[in-house]
């Protein structure tokens, strides 16, 4: 079910206030970008390019898991020495590109008082990242698997309300994955999936453009002080 402007007058009484973002494949799509990553260290190790089975893997975990996933075992004490031979930073980050209309959307969020942080099972690039795009100004916390558990374990957005002082009630998770999708489920807070339709959600976003186009109408349904119930 998609997500309306009276789905969210009617899901969060007491307001929203404030939304979690995945990283890759909701505020990036990064995928092409991360299966080079990985393709590139492979090919230092000699090895051919990733499997579709493993492209899936990597996408979703963290950048350890993934090298010990894809890369034989035998091979694992040269995965420190083959990372190193790729400028993630340079080689990989340009090819980045921020989903159509995302910037629009948090700048919405952000005029209308709508908190905003960052939850990923990246490691150390995150906060390079957000920069790199002018991001960074948007969201804080920015929940990282080098400060928290990895997904699909709650930690990240347990640290998130806590920092927001707010409730499981106030908030939601924006995710493309079953990890993300397990993460909010565990936290207990409303999971929206993004332009993944598999995933078990309490509504599924497909774009950014039609997302802030609810919002828009939410935000004036708040200031006319009219709501309706929505079906869950």
């Amino acid at each position: 079910m998609l997500l309306t402007a009276h789905y969210l007058a009617s899901r969060f009484p007491r307001g929203l206030h404030g939304v979690v973002f995945d990283c890759d494949g909701v505020l990036f799509d990064s995928r092409a970008a991360n299966m080079r990553y990985y393709n590139l260290i492979l090919e230092k190790l000699g090895l051919g390019p990733m499997t579709a089975a493993q492209e899936d893997y990597v996408h979703m975990h963290t950048v350890g898991e993934s090298l010990v996933h894809i890369i034989p075992p035998a091979m694992h004490d040269r995965m420190g020495w083959a990372r190193k031979q790729v400028d993630y930073l340079k080689e990989i980050v340009p090819s980045m590109e921020p989903e159509p209309g995302l910037l629009e959307f948090l700048a919405l969020l952000r005029d209308n008082g709508v908190r905003m942080a960052v939850h990923t099972n990246r490691t150390n690039s995150m906060e390079y990242v957000l920069d790199v795009f002018d991001m960074s100004g948007f969201f804080h916390p920015v929940m990282t698997a080098s400060k928290v558990v990895a997904k699909p374990h709650p930690e990240g957005v347990n640290k998130v309300l806590e920092a927001w002082e707010c409730g499981r009630d106030e908030i939601a998770f924006v995710g493309d994955s079953l990890l993300d999708s397990q993460a909010a489920h565990s936290a207990e807070v409303p999971f929206w999936a993004f332009r993944n339709e598999t995933l078990q959600a309490e509504r599924h976003i497909n774009d950014f453009w039609s997302l802030r186009a609810q919002f828009v109408q939410y935000f004036s349904l708040l200031a006319s002080g009219c709501s309706r119930p929505a079906l869950f």
